[in-house]
Order: structure tokens, then sequence, then C-alpha cells
């Protein structure tokens, strides 16, 4: 039973920890990662929100070295 609640704890941490970062970025970072994004809707942005939460470690890097994780030109 151990195990199992541990488990559990580190997936609580690594959610609340990409809610952390996943709302920042898709209210203000996605603008400054991706150029195309910065008209974006509010319901685009809703959209995003579950990748970045599960994501989060890639949208921090991305979001730290803007343009080089793209690809665009």
């Amino acid at each position: 039973m151990v195990a199992a609640e541990i488990i559990l704890w580190m997936a609580l941490v690594y959610t609340l920890l990409g809610l952390a970062v996943g709302v920042p970025f898709v209210w203000r970072g996605v603008d400054q990662t991706d150029a195309s994004a910065k008209q974006a809707s509010l319901a685009f942005r809703l959209l995003l929100l579950p990748g970045c939460i599960a994501l989060w470690p890639w949208v921090v890097k991305s979001w730290i070295t803007p343009g080089k994780g793209t690809g665009h030109s």
C-alpha cells in the first residue's frame, strides 16, 4: 500500500508542477515560443493546457530557449 501511495503523491506533484508551468505558459509564454499563436483565441489556449500540463518539462525547455525547438523560420 505504501508504494501505491508514493506513486500517487508523485503523480500529484507532477500534475501540480505541470499546472504551475502550464497556466502561465498558455497565458503568456505561447506568444514567445510560436509567432503564429500571438493572435490565438482563448479556446485554442485552453486546448493547449492539458498538453502543457502533461509535457511540462519540455514546455519549460522550449520556453527558456525560444526558437530552437519549433523548427519554424
